[in-house]
C-alpha cells in the first residue's frame, strides 16, 4: 500500500485551520470561492462551511486527480496481450 492511503487519519475531515492553511482564506465565502474555482470537490454544512474530506485534499494535493479513480460502467480485464 502507498504512503498517502497508509498514513493514519485522526478525523475524516479538515478542520478550520487546515482549512485556512490550503485556501489562505479566512472568511467561509472566500474558502468556498477558492475551493470552487481551483475544482475542489466539498461539501456545505448547514452553517454554510466548506466541509473537505481528508483522504481527497491528501490525493489532490499529491496530483492524482480523485474523480479519475471511480469508475464508472463495468470493468474487464483485456487479455488481449496474453499468448
Amino acid at each position: 500500500m502507498s504512503a498517502t492511503f497508509g498514513m493514519p487519519i485522526d478525523n475524516e475531515t479538515l478542520n478550520s485551520e487546515e482549512l485556512i492553511h490550503i485556501t489562505g482564506c479566512v472568511r467561509k465565502s472566500d474558502q468556498i470561492q477558492w475551493l470552487s474555482s481551483n475544482g475542489w470537490v466539498f461539501h456545505k454544512n448547514k452553517a454554510g462551511e466548506a466541509i473537505v474530506g481528508r483522504l481527497y485534499t491528501r490525493l489532490k494535493l499529491s496530483g492524482i486527480t480523485p474523480s479519475s479513480m471511480t469508475m464508472t460502467g463495468t470493468w474487464t480485464p483485456d487479455f488481449s496481450g496474453i499468448r
